[in-house]
């Protein structure tokens, strides 16, 4: 099988298919019987199985957030001989974020990103303040740096005032559009159904497009509002692929309890991207 293709990070290449860390911390972003049903999956020895199937499918690379269990996990994981690379994002309910971000970089993170709804909160407060002094520190610590949003304004704010980073973690899905905290970061699940609106995709789509960095753009998949069947799946992953740039990835969350996810995403990512090389939309809108 030849080798997924990839995309530089950090003086690294990492798989334009990345597999994504909510679903191992039961954040469903769907149903609070979502999120309980994914937390008593995803023991610590399914997170490695999972890891470790992904990585004979041939994705290199995971995206989690760095809190103690995901920690954990990927210890033990690379203990064990796996050698996908981390990007992790800041823990926001840890007190002291400037630790952290040296912690997680010691620990071995290609790259550390400022958390999605740590960044959009400080946005929605009107002082960005905080989010640039976050990645300063990251960036003090020698991995990638990276901010997420789930706005796409967040992008253009810090294109506009040249923010010092290295990639975007954008969300195709603004559901930040009031000022909200992170399930993980309140305890407080619950279904945020209301919050999804699929046409949100095309506008952070297009913000990606603009800006010559690097996106890692996720929930494509709707945070599996687009998973009833395979054409839909196929057909979400396609509108992302076609819309991000050819130095761009995606994020996807991998919830094997049901179906082999992992398999399926994989086949329709490789079929997508061949596809792409070989008749990408820049040629078929020119022609």
């Amino acid at each position: 099988m030849p080798e997924f293709p990839t995309v530089s990070l950090g003086g690294k290449r990492v798989t334009r298919l990345i597999v994504g860390g909510n679903p191992f911390r039961g954040n469903s972003h769907r149903s609070e019987a979502m999120s309980r049903d994914m937390e008593a999956y995803f023991t610590v020895e399914r997170i490695k199985q999972t890891l470790s199937a992904c990585e004979r499918a041939g994705i290199n690379t995971v995206q989690a957030r760095g809190d103690v269990l995901i920690l954990a996990c990927i210890r033990e994981y690379w203990a064990e001989g796996g050698t996908m690379h981390f990007i992790v994002q800041t823990a926001s309910e840890l007190r002291d974020l400037l630790g952290h971000v040296r912690r997680l970089a010691a620990f071995g993170a290609l790259g550390v990103y400022v958390h999605g709804t740590y960044t959009d909160r400080h946005y929605l407060d009107g002082d960005m303040r905080g989010v640039v002094d976050l990645a300063k520190a990251i960036r003090d610590t020698g991995v990638a740096v990276g901010v997420g949003t789930h706005i796409p304004e967040v992008i253009a704010m810090s294109e506009e005032h040249g923010w010092d980073v290295d990639f975007y973690m954008a969300c195709l899905y603004n559901i930040n559009r009031e000022r909200r905290e992170s399930a993980l970061v309140s305890g407080q699940a619950g279904d945020e159904d209301h919050r999804f609106d699929h046409n949100d995709r095309f506008a952070m789509l297009e913000t990606i497009r603009q800006t010559p960095k690097t996106c890692l753009a996720f929930k494509v998949l709707g945070a599996s509002r687009l998973c009833d069947t395979p054409d839909q799946v196929r057909d979400a992953l396609r509108i992302a692929y076609e819309g991000i740039k050819p130095q761009d990835a995606c994020v996807v969350g991998m919830f094997p309890k049901y179906r082999d996810q992992i398999t399926e995403n994989v086949g329709f990512v490789r079929e997508i991207l061949a596809g792409l090389e070989i008749d990408p939309p820049a040629a078929r809108s020119a022609g």
